[in-house]
Formats: C-alpha cells, structure tokens, sequence
C-alpha cells in the first residue's frame, strides 16, 4: 500500500494529458471516452488536462507541458502504434501497449499470425485485398467480413449467400484495401479485460442483432450484458487462460480486453483484443471493473499508474513497470 501511495503521489505531482477526439471515424466515442476519463482523474485530484488529438499533437503536448499521457483514442491514429511512437520520441509516458504491440493487434491480420504462432484458437480465416472478393476453396458460407484495421465494428457485415457477400465485401472496401474473412461461428460471445496481472470477471453480450456491431454497442437497449457471465467454473477458467495467453502473445500492457466465441460444443475461439477499451457509460471494461467491486475512477487511476515508456516492447514482449524507460522484460507464455 506505502507503493502505491507513493506512485499516486508521483503521478500527482505531474500534468496530466488526456490524448481524445483524433482522427478515426471513432473520433466521437474517443470524445465519450476521453471526457469520462478527464472527469475522473480531476475528481481524484490529478493535474490533468483535455487535448483533441487532430493536428500539431506534439506542439500541444508541449504547450500544456504534459507530462504523462492517459490514452483515450479509438481506431486509426490512436491504436494503431501512430500516437505511441510519437509519445516515445517525445520521451512521454503513457496508458496502455506500446508501438509494435498497439499495431499488431489493431491489424486483424497481423494478430492471425500471432494467434497461429501461440496456438490461441480464433476463426478460420483469409485475406482479400485490392478489391479481390475471390472465395478460397475450403471456405463455406456465411462467412464474416471485417476491415483489416478498423474498431468499433466498422465496415463489418455477415453474407449468408454469394451475392451478399459480394455486397458487404464491397462496403467494407470503402474503409480500407485489405479485408480479414473468418468463417461465421454462431456462439456466446464473451470478453474478458485485463489491466497488467489483474484479469477481471467475464461479460457476456447478449445482442438482439446478429452481431455485435456498431449501433448494438453505442444505443441503449440493442444489448444486454451478463456480468460475471453465467459460465460453468471450467469454461470461466479456460476463458481466462485463454485471454491471458492472448493478452501476453500480442506484448499488451496496461488495460486492454480479449473478445472471445465460445459455440456450442463449448469451444472458445478469440476473435481479436483491443488495446485500448472503450471507457464511456456503455463500455465493458468499466462494466466489468464495477463487478469487481471498483469505481469508474478508481479504474481510470489504475490504468494510469500503468503509464509508461515501452521502447520496443511487443508481442511477447513487456516494458518494465510504471514510468520506466530502460528495461525490458520477456513475458512468459501462459500455458
């Protein structure tokens, strides 16, 4: 506890940045995030300050004289690696994964390659690129079509039928020149956040759409949330061990969750982890911090008492502990 007291009174003594807004077409959920997140390091009496990550971010970080960056940027520019290697070379700390980490899982097909590598259990899948909409032998629909680089759900759309999925595969063209295909398993669907060593209770989504995209995360009412999940005790544990091993293979740091399939055979299948989770009123990793019995703000002081340098930490790599920025640690595979 004395630790803990004096790392708080460290952070304490800094200005604090709130990096929101950006430049992905999240920009406005960023904005949901990021002002919860101000609200609750101001009422815990932290130096913080707002900044709207769209242009001449360094210059601003400079203006303000920010001295630790809380992340609270969604989608391109913000998870992608792009703002954390600016914050290295600025010599920042900041929340959450560091640049290799924060690209590798923002790229759905990279994070294939890791899954693949570590033998975590995902979706079948391929790649389209350049406008291609070719179906692999071997792959049957419906298949799932995704935006190799995109959150939030954007660009996504199931096809049951040939031409449909020449119709979602085009629209999800319009966000970007490489598409991930994974077959359509129908399941629960599961998501399980991390922040460092502590693995918090798992939520189940319940959604009335098919998926759980866009509109089913941010309106009321699409969505229900079972929070602990109702699990038998094994499948709660392999679930678990399961988002560990992902949350280690992709080198993640600070908060982030793992979103997870398990099908009626009672298999579990990861289908990606986010580096940095949502944290407005409909967001799961607050949802499943209040089931553990923490408050919005003492989450927010969690994640930034994780705050960083990370060099060149990655997959399977980890920066050494808070404000640290000469040592890096090999994580260890969880088994």
């Amino acid at each position: 506890m004395a630790e803990r007291a004096e790392l708080i009174a460290e952070f304490k003594g800094k200005r604090i940045g709130v990096l929101m807004g950006g430049l992905s077409q999240e920009r406005e959920i960023s904005f949901k995030s990021g002002r919860a997140v101000l609200a609750a390091l101001l009422s815990r009496g932290y130096n913080a300050v707002a900044i709207d990550a769209v242009s001449n971010v360094a210059a601003e970080l400079q203006r303000l004289d920010v001295e630790v960056v809380f992340i609270a940027l969604h989608g391109l520019y913000g998870e992608d690696g792009a703002i954390q290697g600016l914050l290295e070379i600025m010599r920042i700390p900041y929340t959450g994964s560091g640049v290799l980490s924060s690209a590798v899982t923002m790229d759905k097909v990279a994070s294939k390659i890791v899954f693949d590598r570590h033998r975590i259990p995902t979706p079948r899948s391929f790649v389209l690129r350049d406008g291609g909409t070719e179906i692999p032998d071997g792959f049957e629909l419906p298949l799932i079509v995704k935006p190799a680089s995109h959150g939030s759900t954007i660009g996504i759309g199931v096809a049951d039928t040939s031409e449909e999925f020449l119709k979602v595969a085009i629209e999800a063209y319009k966000f970007e020149e490489v598409l991930i295909v994974e077959e359509f398993i129908t399941g629960r669907e599961i998501t399980i956040s991390i922040i460092e060593d502590r693995v918090l209770p798992v939520v189940e989504i319940i959604t009335k759409a098919r998926i759980y995209d866009f509109d089913s995360k941010y309106k009321k009412g699409l969505t229900e949330f079972v929070v602990p999940a109702k699990l038998d005790k094994a499948v709660a544990e392999r679930a678990n061990e399961v988002a560990v091993k992902t949350y280690k293979a992709l080198g993640c740091a600070g908060a982030a969750r793992v979103d997870i399939l398990l099908d009626a055979a009672g298999e579990l299948f990861v289908l990606e982890a986010n580096t940095i989770p949502g944290m407005t009123g409909l967001s799961l990793l607050p949802m499943a911090a209040g089931a553990a019995g923490s408050s919005y703000e003492e989450l927010v002081e969690e994640i930034l008492l994780t705050a960083r340098l990370h060099k060149t930490a990655g997959p399977s790599q980890k920066a050494a502990g808070p404000l640290a920025d000469d040592k890096i640690e090999t994580g260890k595979e969880h088994a």
